[in-house]
């Protein structure tokens, strides 16, 4: 619709006479907007006028920052209320997009309004405290403590000279899923669930004002040069109707995925796709949530993060430091990294899954994650399929390059920089172990039972299974084998406590307060979330229930006054009883976490039994 519109700046083209003179020639673009990443994922957004940028652009080069008040980011005991001052730092090595307002036409121009995103960094006393800083760090950290473990072992890179070497790359991809909908749209849970079972809308064609917005989105991703590679239909959402006075009545679910880029390349894409998709399906009127589990009892939103390692030699040629070599499933590099996500994955967890809404997806029933375990492969030639574990060895007997391990736990509101660098730690530690292990070793210690210990994984876990692990196992099983789950945000940021995070703290990439700021700010938004939202929706959903039962049988009488009973024991207090909702509001005020997270445990458990009787009428 608009010709001759600016929306990529790749790093290499990135200097000051090139910006001056892009900006010159582009009028349209009228603001700056330097993009940090909180602790949050949550990236900053200001309107600095183009010219005043431009006057300016020997101080935003030379590194001189931009202030903001702490208040506006979430660095919780870091930028505190008598320190709050953060700048922001721009990066000039990574790529800058243009984000355009389509519904904002410049006059003088006739194309739409552009703000120039700069992806940059959060400095607090001089010290880098934002997201995509600890990735590069986290990155730093990788690369150079790998060179230096090819050096003292080169007989781990096979044929490979170490004076080839020329840089380590880390690949990394997401898959996006979201729920659409017709603003207000009424959510039938029955409907939902059937066509699930059913089958009905998995990668059915789109149609309608949806497969329009998909296709602008998919088109609009192209403009980014972020190769997107499909959008379809996932397995959430019913068919949409049109009424009789012509308005679309829509409930869906979508998928889109992109090529794979660098690791920060990668997170700094999946904040533009989110944004590119957000405003597309606004313009046609359309309600978009990347929200973990925003419909109960039906499929959430995964983000499953792709991760691999490569070995460029001074020559161009790129090796996969998982899969070079002749051998079965992988070499001893994958073989110690995928052991080091899986033996230290309680404190990658914790930033993978740090809300109600993360930790409600993450049930059997729906295709989710709830067991920390791999899956390689029956076979050789038969590679992994399983869609019941954690973490899967994903291969292409044809292409060694497409050897990578998809993490299925994270979804669209995962803060990435933060999961992908305590990954890029624990990959470390393993690789540490495994370098000067034989590959038949390493395959045995994966594929170990409960009572074996070969010198690294746990002696009383269960770390492989191509089995489907919610039809062979118990939930008793389950939770003595791979482990117990985390039932809350407090259980799971517990893990930072119970578990050593020396292992994320190596070279300062986290430092101790920032994964205290992480944690107190994790559980600050927990107990908002349960007082502010969750409560309240209980309260008002249930009591409606109840005045909904139509009463025509005894059976139904003595469900109803069961259902009355468990309502309330949760939410009514008396002269001699306090509800359970008033204990939690309790507990919260005095910050009591423990008792927090039991009593929480407690209400979703009388919840399920509510709405187990509830069906019953």
């Amino acid at each position: 619709m608009f010709e001759n519109l600016i929306y990529l700046i790749k790093k290499e083209d990135i200097s000051k006479n090139y910006i001056i003179n892009l900006l010159a020639a582009h009028p349209e673009i009228k603001f700056i907007s330097l993009m940090g990443i909180d602790l949050n994922a949550n990236d900053t957004d200001e309107k600095i006028p183009t010219e005043i940028f431009i006057n300016d652009i020997d101080l935003f080069f030379n590194g001189c920052a931009v202030q903001t008040d702490g208040s506006s980011v979430v660095l919780t005991g870091i930028a505190t209320l008598n320190d709050a001052k953060v700048d922001i730092v721009i990066d000039k090595n990574s790529n800058w997009f243009v984000d355009y307002n389509f519904s904002n036409i410049d006059k003088s121009t006739n194309k739409p309004i552009g703000t120039l995103r700069i992806p940059s960094f959060l400095t607090h006393n001089k010290k880098y405290v934002d997201s995509r800083s600890i990735l590069k760090r986290s990155i730093n950290f990788l690369k150079s403590t790998l060179m230096n473990l090819f050096k003292k072992n080169p007989r781990c890179l096979e044929s490979i000279n170490f004076d080839d070497i020329d840089d380590i790359i880390i690949n990394t991809a997401t898959e996006l899923e979201f729920w659409v909908k017709t603003p207000e749209e009424y959510v039938n849970i029955e409907d939902l669930t059937t066509s699930q079972s059913l089958h009905e809308q998995y990668w059915n064609m789109t149609k309608g004002i949806v497969r329009t917005a998909l296709e602008d989105s998919l088109i609009m991703m192209k403009n980014y040069d972020l190769h997107p590679e499909m959008g379809h239909k996932e397995v959430g959402g019913i068919k949409s109707k049109i009424d009789s006075n012509g308005n679309y009545h829509i409930l869906e679910q979508l998928e889109i995925d992109w090529k794979y880029s660098t690791a920060m390349q990668t997170c700094d894409n999946l904040l533009i796709v989110k944004s590119i998709i957000k405003e597309t399906f606004k313009q046609h009127k359309l309600d978009v949530t990347f929200s973990a589990k925003p419909i109960d009892k039906v499929a959430g939103n995964g983000a499953h993060l792709h991760f691999s390692i490569f070995l460029k030699l001074k020559n161009g040629k790129l090796l996969n430091l998982f899969s070079y070599g002749n051998n079965e499933f992988m070499n001893p590099i994958g073989y110690g990294a995928i052991m080091g996500i899986l033996k230290n994955y309680d404190i990658i967890n914790p930033f993978v899954s740090n809300t109600i809404d993360s930790l409600k997806r993450l049930k059997p029933g729906f295709e989710a994650p709830v067991c920390t375990v791999a899956s390689l492969g029956i076979s050789k030639n038969i590679p992994s399929r399983n869609r019941s574990i954690l973490i899967a060895l994903i291969r292409d007997t044809e292409n060694s390059k497409s050897t990578r391990f998809e993490l299925r736990s994270p979804n669209p509101k995962t803060n990435m920089y933060l999961t992908i660098s305590a990954i890029n730690m624990c990959v470390v530690d393993g690789i540490k172990y495994s370098i000067d292990k034989n590959e038949k070793f390493l395959l045995r210690e994966l594929s170990k039972n409960s009572t074996e210990y070969y010198g690294y994984l746990n002696k009383s876990k269960i770390y492989r299974s191509e089995e489907n692990i919610f039809e062979k196992y118990s939930e008793k099983d389950r939770d003595h084998i791979f482990g117990k789950t985390p039932k809350t945000v407090y259980e799971n940021l517990l893990n930072f406590e119970n578990n050593n995070c020396d292992i994320l703290t190596q070279n300062s990439v986290f430092t101790p307060d920032i994964i205290n700021s992480f944690r107190t700010s994790s559980l600050d938004q927990y107990l908002m979330e349960i007082e502010h939202r969750i409560l309240p929706k209980y309260k008002k959903e249930l009591s409606d229930l109840i005045k909904n039962i139509n009463i025509n049988s005894k059976l139904m009488f003595l469900n109803c006054l069961l259902l009355n009973e468990l309502y309330f024991n949760l939410f009514t207090d008396s002269f001699n009883h306090l509800s359970l909702v008033s204990k939690l509001k309790y507990h919260i005020k005095n910050r009591e976490y423990e008792s927090i997270s039991n009593t929480h445990i407690k209400i979703e458990n009388m919840i399920n039994n509510f709405m187990y009787i509830y069906d019953l009428c």
